[in-house]
């Protein structure tokens, strides 16, 4: 996945190139420089909140570790033209990623079990407007369907006509999910709808 960021360009910045790599034991250095660079993300998290040990009295970076290591924490890593780490977008199976936004109104009236769930979409501090949620989307999408495809989920915000602080919008932004072809199911809070989509497998249309 590769995205030059046009709107650089047009300011006279530098153009950065963007591609996704799997988060692995192998590209784990370059997520945890990440999380460092950000303060741990919200305070330490380490992108744990949604796994089910989230809120344990426990070493939340050996915790992402362990699970990284084990193939039960799964990311698409946003790479910058220099292989620095300058984003993600997790996602996960519904026992991976337990934790779910809104979860009273989600558990009133339940969507279909999604095979997948996308829960976080994290980018650097200094990179944020530059498309980086987006390519981070994007590969997610490519990994799942390179692991079987079948129907992903995830709860968002609707941005359109408000102004909306960035830092709430962790788990990236209705638009964005409906640019890619995700559909509103159903609303869970004043601005936060489930929307899914099916992908299908690799090499199918």
């Amino acid at each position: 996945m590769l995205v030059d960021d046009e709107a650089a360009a047009r300011e006279g910045h530098t153009i950065v190139t963007y591609r996704t790599t799997t988060l692995d034991p192998s590209t784990w250095d370059r997520f945890a420089e990440l999380v460092d660079r950000n303060n741990g993300v919200f305070g330490g998290c380490w992108c744990i909140g949604y796994h089910p040990e989230a809120r344990q009295r426990i070493d939340y970076r050996q915790a992402k570790l362990d699970r990284v290591r084990n193939d039960a924490a799964h990311a698409a890593l946003v790479l910058d033209d220099e292989g620095r780490a300058q984003g993600w977008c997790q996602y996960g199976s519904p026992e991976e990623l337990s934790g779910i936004k809104h979860s009273r109104a989600y558990n009133q009236d339940p969507p279909p079990v999604p095979d997948w769930r996308i829960t976080c979409i994290f980018v650097d501090k200094r990179h944020r407007g530059q498309g980086v949620a987006r390519v981070g989307l994007e590969g997610a999408l490519e990994q799942i369907a390179e692991r079987g495809g079948g129907l992903v989920e995830a709860i968002s915000e609707v941005t359109a006509g408000r102004e909306a602080v960035g830092r709430f919008l962790f788990s990236g932004t209705v638009e964005l999910f409906e640019d890619l072809g995700f559909q509103r199911v159903r609303q869970v809070g004043k601005h936060a709808w489930i929307v899914s989509r099916h992908i299908p497998p690799l090499g199918q249309s």
